[in-house]
């Protein structure tokens, strides 16, 4: 399980320091893809095999699930850390998420992911707005918090 926020600094070649704590739930080899809300997604391999299988079962006739199922492998990339944690993010994952300078590195349960900090930053703040309105909607009330 993948927990906490993390800011660090692309450098002038793309790449991208990953938290030890990541690194270790990630293994050695692991996959960036594009994800929602202009981030990116680290999985690690076998994570990804799992979704992989479930996102198989998508209907093909429907262009939507056509639509994002190209999108989403086809910016995908494995990648593997070098020995100061450090993996080259590609270019077109790096604009797609408008990865500058300044990174927020996120563990969010299964998966790890990349935001630009500012996109982050305005991104947490409009749904910090709304999370108990949004909590209301989507927890179970059984569950204990």
């Amino acid at each position: 399980m993948f927990i906490g926020e993390y800011q660090h600094t692309l450098d002038a070649k793309g790449r991208l320091f990953i938290p030890a704590r990541f690194r270790e739930g990630l293994g050695t080899g692991f996959v960036v893809t594009k994800g929602l809300d202009h981030c990116l997604f680290l999985y690690s391999r076998a994570e990804w095999e799992q979704l992989e299988q479930k996102l198989r079962k998508l209907p093909f006739a429907r262009a939507d699930a056509r639509a994002f199922m190209r999108l989403f492998f086809s910016g995908a990339a494995e990648l593997e850390a070098d020995k100061q944690g450090r993996v080259l993010l590609p270019a077109g994952l790096r604009e797609y998420a408008r990865l500058d300078k300044e990174v927020m590195v996120l563990g969010v349960s299964s998966r790890v992911e990349i935001w630009a900090r500012e996109e982050w930053e305005r991104y947490s703040s409009e749904a910090a707005d709304a999370y108990e309105e949004i909590a209301e909607k989507i927890v179970d009330y059984d569950l204990d918090f």
